[in-house]
């Protein structure tokens, strides 16, 4: 079975789509940045990867895990 791949909400010239890590199609669209945020944080936690949320330059404004992080973090 393959790696589940992180969830990337980013802006698309209608709205805000949700894709996956090394995606070219999105798994979801949404009008608003809220909407796409709440389903991309469904699917992360679903899967137990990473979500970063890209602001509307693309840049990324925001991450978060839900996967298996070592507690307490090394370093």
């Amino acid at each position: 079975m393959a790696d589940k791949k992180n969830v990337h909400t980013v802006p698309t010239e209608d709205g805000w789509a949700n894709r996956r890590e090394g995606g070219k199609r999105a798994a979801s669209t949404h009008d608003t940045k809220a909407e796409a945020q709440a389903a991309g944080r469904a699917a992360a936690k679903k899967d137990g990867v990473e979500h970063l949320i890209h602001k509307k330059d693309g840049t990324i404004g925001g991450r978060n895990s839900y996967g298996n992080d070592p507690h307490p973090p090394k370093g």
